[in-house]
């Protein structure tokens, strides 16, 4: 039940430090698949937008043109951010497990709503939609996962979900192939069903999120600490604890009268810790860009300069996803262990450079389709590490309270500043048919992700293995951790 006049005064607490202590298990398998398939899913929903275009514009009911597809592009991150800010505050007060189920039925029916649309503003309409969807989702799925998943292992968890954007990818781009056959589904029909394929694979994983329990974390903040603890025992009964005679960290909190508000999230983020505010949004809006305005309009620029067929995109999406992927899964332990700051300065800045000499050599005319995608693969190995890790930041950072509601501001903030602009931006660069215009494009996506490597090395948190009430002191703590 929610807190109220009988809540206890004061709470103290071993939750956090149970929860930490955990070997990996059974149950942390099923938090990583039932929640991180939002991450699946925004994969593929961007893959389809980009890897579509060729098939939008040849669509006989549609008929988009290069600034049109940008255009709905950008619209779908404008819902994101749009949906993170109003669902993140709804993930604080209510709960992240309530939120699972609205998120993700608006995305779902969005989705296939797309797939019917008549014409260019309902489908910018639908993408928007879907759009605020996914964010919903980031808030409650990254507060989840923060909360539920050991310190240890926190670090590499958090990249190889952040990562699964790479899996979603990798199965819109093989599902493009397929329905981008004309010998197989009509030109205006393969389209629909591609945007079919999010919402079959958003119904089968509702059923996996009923055994997805709320963050005894959250519960424990909001005085219902019976609760919490039958959730942490309920969880410790799935696996075997070695007997350890030294006592368990505990915390002390008051309890809140009333629920967070954005005068908290300003508390914390410009009062408490404004070079964290500084560090996550120059991480954010920095990635939003460089991931965005490339990969929105990857197709445009293989159909444009290369002369690669609408059904044939996929096949050039495949190894780029499939890098993008394996550089959480590869470097993602060294978060944990090197630690975050040199790892994250690191992966930024070799993004920003191997960006520049991609952009150099492709108004030079040196890449065939074929070795441009190569060289995404390589820049994207370590870019795909870096955005990660930029969510991971803003998303342990800052106190319990107001995780969710940090999360939304930082990605919405983030997105604004660098993602909705992005896609349109080199959409239209790519549409005067010149080289250099885009190149320049991607420079400037380089110069941000230099830009963060650097503001990471001055400002970046020590956060690896650490206890998130370590990291960011809860607001309500009475005492240090």
């Amino acid at each position: 039940m929610p807190l109220d006049d009988a809540a206890p005064a004061r709470i103290e607490t071993d939750v956090p430090a149970r929860l930490d202590r955990l070997p990996w298990c059974r149950f942390h398998t099923l938090v990583v698949v039932a929640l991180g398939i939002t991450w699946v899913l925004d994969g593929l929903e961007v893959t389809l937008t980009g890897a579509l275009s060729g098939a939008l514009k040849a669509s006989p009911r549609l008929h988009l043109d290069d600034a049109e597809i940008g255009l709905a592009s950008s619209l779908y991150l404008a819902g994101a951010v749009t949906g993170a800010v109003f669902f993140g505050w709804l993930t604080d007060r209510l709960g992240r497990r309530r939120l699972f189920t609205l998120t993700l039925g608006l995305y779902l029916t969005a989705t296939a709503l797309s797939a019917a649309a008549m014409d260019f503003w309902t489908f910018a309409l639908f993408r928007a939609l879907t759009g605020a969807g996914i964010g919903g989702e980031y808030t409650a799925i990254n507060s989840a996962i923060q909360e539920l998943i050991p310190a240890r292992h926190r670090g590499r968890t958090d990249l190889i979900v952040n990562g699964s954007f790479w899996v979603g990818a990798a199965l819109g781009a093989a599902g493009v192939i397929v329905l981008l056959d004309p010998r197989l589904l009509p030109p205006d029909v393969g389209w629909r069903v591609a945007f079919g394929i999010g919402a079959a694979l958003g119904l089968g994983i509702l059923y996996l999120r009923r055994f997805v329990p709320e963050s005894p974390r959250w519960l424990m903040l909001h005085g219902r600490v019976e609760e919490a603890e039958r959730t942490v025992a309920a969880i410790e009964s799935c696996v075997h604890i070695a007997p350890d005679t030294a006592p368990l960290a505990r915390i002390r909190l008051r309890a809140r009268a009333r629920e967070t508000n954005l005068l908290d999230v300003a508390r914390a983020l410009f009062a408490l810790y404004p070079r964290r505010a500084a560090l996550g949004l120059c991480l954010m809006a920095a990635q939003a860009f460089f991931y965005n305005a490339i990969f929105f309009t990857y197709a445009l620029v293989l159909g444009r300069f290369y002369g690669v067929a609408a059904d044939r995109v996929g096949l050039y999406l495949l190894p780029f996803a499939a890098g993008n992927f394996l550089g959480p899964l590869v470097l993602g332990r060294l978060f944990d262990t090197l630690g975050r700051r040199p790892m994250i300065a690191g992966t930024y800045a070799a993004s920003g450079v191997l960006l520049l000499a991609t952009a150099w050599l492709f108004v030079h005319g040196v890449f065939s389709a074929a070795t441009l995608t190569l060289a995404w693969t390589i820049v994207f190995f370590f870019a795909s590490a870096a955005a990660s890790s930029a969510y991971l930041t803003v998303s342990e950072s800052f106190p319990l309270e107001v995780r969710a509601l940090a999360i939304a501001v930082f990605y919405a903030l983030g997105t604004a500043i660098g993602g909705v602009v992005g896609p349109w931006l080199l959409g239209t660069l790519v549409g005067t048919g010149e080289r250099l215009p885009v190149a320049l494009g991607y420079a400037l996506g380089s110069l941000l992700m230099l830009g963060a490597a650097g503001v990471e090395w001055a400002l970046g948190v020590a956060a690896e293995r650490r206890a998130l009430e370590d990291v960011a002191r809860p607001l309500s703590a009475e005492l240090d951790v």
